[in-house]
């Protein structure tokens, strides 16, 4: 069973900065793509930045120059580095990721989400 398990969110003031953690586990084969998406009350769930496995990068235009997205492909993780915080960055923070794994023999590549964690972002 794959899981993805975010980390880091918190309550922080205009201005600041927070760094979020997606670690996934179990029987992992390969991991593409990762990525971070997120949502605020009341609007859809939306990009923030994506990390392929070589290493490009994609960002939202709204995050560009303020957040940063790396990986560690040793330990299943992805991190995102969010400085200069603003109100409108509050939502709930979701991690993405495309992983390959064997279900019953087979090879499949699925994606999976984490569970969320939560932003706040106070003027």
């Amino acid at each position: 069973q794959v899981q993805l398990v975010e980390s880091g969110g918190d309550l922080v003031q205009a201005g600041g900065s927070l760094r979020l953690s997606c670690a996934a586990s179990g029987s992992i084969f390969r991991i593409n793509a990762m990525g971070w998406y997120r949502q605020a009350p009341g609007k859809q769930r939306e990009l923030v930045a994506t990390i392929t496995s070589s290493f490009s990068t994609n960002y939202a235009d709204s995050v560009k120059g303020r957040f940063s997205i790396s990986r560690d492909n040793a330990k299943n993780t992805v991190y995102l580095q969010m400085n200069s915080l603003k109100p409108e960055d509050t939502a709930v923070y979701y991690c993405n990721a495309d992983i390959g794994a064997y279900y019953s023999g087979s090879y499949k590549t699925r994606t999976y989400w984490g569970q969320g964690t939560q932003v706040t972002v106070s003027s």
